[in-house]
């Protein structure tokens, strides 16, 4: 009876190897049927300049999450589409030679199936509000081009700023897997874990968004999204002109108006390093939203000046803070120009030039810019460096060295005295260009919240294994049936030398 049973094993792992291996064959072979990805682009028209994102995901994926990664990134040449104004036809020219990389990017059997959207920001958001006709124009002509690919054209929009808030967010919490998780054999998890905030600092505008459970006080400042089957309230808050490059305008408009408009022909800026200096056309630092209201009064001819650094941090400091309004506030507690804001908990991860400023003090002084007290130290480092120094440091950033010193000191003044963090919470700050493969912005959380790829409610239990899975269960399978035949012929062989024993003694 025991040898008969020693027999069974072997017979009944064969049996359920083959089933298994059946079952497998099917499976891979409906797999390997459907082409490996999906394609999903978004242009994000930014104030300073446009990229164009390709995502991709497995094609047998829907509604999924920690699948979709970034398949190329591509940098129009020039500035934002903005800058095109009475430019017939420019701002879509523009975008011709990355869509023409996407072409050749995304597989052609997929052209027609690839949603592509365009999203502006804070650029055309100040376009809007000056010359609403030409911003409309703009926005039909880079439509208009996008609409001459093969791609499954979606839009071109102006986003809001607390809708760009918003899809930040979303990104940095789906590439971190905090929203929910692709777990083992397929299952989707959720993480349980608490998410992350988006701080967000573009050319013309910066974003400032988290999960909160503290009241919020203005309704304005509230998005409530549904994800996954779970509800978020976020605040958010987005911060027109305050994106470095409008911020260091308004800065450079005060210094011109607290100098009597620049009547001696020369301009003090002390964010400016030792040893720079540039003749700029007035009229043109006026010309902005954002510092129309410094213009003088009675309106007088604004001639050229020639503005000269001089390398002082303390005066520096002083004069960015003059560029915030932090009182009065019509709330319990205010960031800076009279916004609601309450207090900031949990982590966050800074993006855009929130790292490239960070990255550049940090490389450039050689201080671990992690606490309030190193980031003024490696502010008041930079501040204090002549231009011909900083050129040694980081020749290839020749065309921006100037700003630097300026760059540190609104950070400080907007993440320390408006945003609130301290010497514990800025511990919990995350400086990051990309999450993985993907950079980190508001397009990836855009095109999954206008794509099929966010549902609001969960998503099934089950979900097929990746191809990668398949194959390792497959071998397995296969290693099994070999040790099952493996053991049925050693049993078989010492039952034949048994019975060729026994023979030989009869």
């Amino acid at each position: 009876m025991a040898q008969n049973s020693a027999y069974l094993v072997p017979f009944a792992l064969f049996f359920f190897g083959i089933v298994a291996i059946m079952l497998l064959t099917i499976r891979t072979e409906e797999t390997l049927g459907v082409p490996d990805f999906m394609y999903g682009v978004v242009v994000d028209a930014g104030s300073s300049h446009t990229a164009m994102y390709v995502y991709k995901w497995p094609a047998d994926k829907q509604n999924g999450t920690g699948l979709v990664t970034q398949h190329r990134e591509c940098h129009v040449k020039g500035g934002g589409i903005s800058s095109y104004m009475g430019q017939s036809g420019a701002a879509g020219r523009s975008l011709e030679a990355c869509l023409d990389k996407a072409v050749v990017d995304i597989p052609k059997a997929r052209h027609h199936l690839t949603p592509i959207y365009l999203g502006a920001t804070a650029g055309m958001r100040l376009l809007t509000l000056t010359h609403p006709n030409a911003s409309a124009q703009i926005l039909k002509e880079v439509g208009q081009k996008i609409q001459s690919y093969p791609f499954n054209y979606n839009g071109a929009a102006i986003l809001s700023g607390q809708a760009e808030g918003a899809y930040g967010w979303v990104t940095v919490n789906y590439l971190l897997e905090n929203l929910i998780k692709y777990g083992f054999v397929g299952r989707w998890l959720s993480p349980d874990r608490p998410t992350v905030g988006a701080l967000d600092l573009g050319g013309a505008s910066t974003q400032i968004t988290f999960l909160t459970e503290q009241r919020l006080e203005d309704k304005r400042d509230v998005m409530e999204l549904r994800l996954y089957g779970r509800d978020y309230t976020l605040y958010t808050h987005s911060f027109l002109c305050y994106g470095l490059d409008q911020a260091l305008n308004m800065l450079l408009a005060q210094l011109i108006k607290s100098q009597s408009y620049g009547q001696s022909g020369v301009v003090s800026h002390p964010c400016y390093p030792t040893g720079y200096e540039v003749t700029l056309e007035m009229s043109l630092v006026f010309d902005s939203p954002c510092t129309s209201s410094s213009r003088p009064v009675p309106a007088r001819p604004l001639l050229d000046v020639l503005v000269k650094g001089t390398g002082h941090y303390d005066q520096c400091l002083g004069n960015v803070s003059q560029i915030f309004s932090f009182s009065p506030c019509p709330y319990s507690k205010c960031s800076f120009n009279q916004a609601f804001q309450p207090n900031v908990t949990g982590s966050f991860m800074a993006f855009s030039a929130f790292y490239f400023t960070h990255a550049f003090l940090e490389r450039t002084t050689g201080i671990s810019v992690s606490s309030p007290s190193e980031l003024e130290e490696a502010a008041k480092a930079i501040c204090g460096k002549t231009f011909a120094e900083l050129e040694r440091l980081a020749p290839e950033q020749k065309s921006r060295l100037q700003q630097y010193c300026a760059r540190a000191a609104f950070i400080r003044v907007m993440l320390l005295r408006g945003y609130g963090f301290d010497r514990m919470s800025f511990h919990h700050i995350s400086f990051q260009k990309k999450a993985g493969d993907t950079s980190v912005g508001w397009a990836l959380g855009y095109m999954l919240s206008l794509s099929s790829l966010l549902p609001a409610e969960g998503a099934p239990v089950m979900r097929s294994l990746t191809h990668g899975a398949w194959a390792g269960l497959l071998s397995l399978f296969m290693l099994l049936l070999i040790v099952a035949l493996l053991f049925t012929l050693v049993k078989a062989m010492a039952v034949m030398k048994k019975r060729r024993g026994g023979e030989s003694h009869i």
